[in-house]
């Protein structure tokens, strides 16, 4: 039985980020690697080359990391950041209020592969961005993290 495919959810800027790196490494990493290997091979004995080695082995991780991205793209579906605008969904930004501890925190939820919680993009499938998908406005919501349990207050979405 063929396993599903799982999608990649991506706003329109993460994809193209993912193809700015895609177009990257294929067109100058694998090239940078290939006139390396060449070099290397240059030198003769490849047997006891270890610059030979490093090279074939930065090959095989650019190889995995194109193949990789172009899975993303490939399973990638846009999410539609004009939709939904009341109910907090992928592609939302939140403005929430922690009740336990007072702050109030504004995160963007995004697909798991945009993460990056320093930024306050934190991934759908996070226990904090789990929790909030589709809540509304005035919701409160009880995240089970790391810390312990927190409360929130969904203040605003937009």
């Amino acid at each position: 039985m063929a396993e599903a495919v799982k999608e990649t959810l991506l706003t329109a800027e993460g994809l193209k980020k993912l193809e700015d790196e895609l177009n990257y490494f294929k067109s100058v990493r694998r090239i940078e690697v290939a006139k390396r290997i060449k070099v290397a091979i240059e030198y003769g004995d490849i047997s006891e080359n270890s610059e030979y080695d490093d090279a074939k082995n930065e090959q095989a991780f650019i190889e995995g990391h194109i193949l990789e991205l172009e899975n993303k793209i490939n399973t990638a579906k846009i999410i539609d950041e004009k939709t939904r605008k009341n109910v907090v969904s992928v592609g939302s930004t939140v403005k929430l209020h922690d009740e336990t501890y007072g702050d109030d925190l504004e995160y963007t939820i995004v697909g798991s592969s945009e993460a990056d919680p320093f930024n306050n993009r934190i991934s759908n499938e996070s226990p904090v961005g789990g929790a909030i998908i589709g809540k509304k406005k005035g919701d409160k919501v009880e995240v089970n993290t790391p810390d312990g349990t927190v409360v929130f207050t969904v203040l605003d979405i937009k």
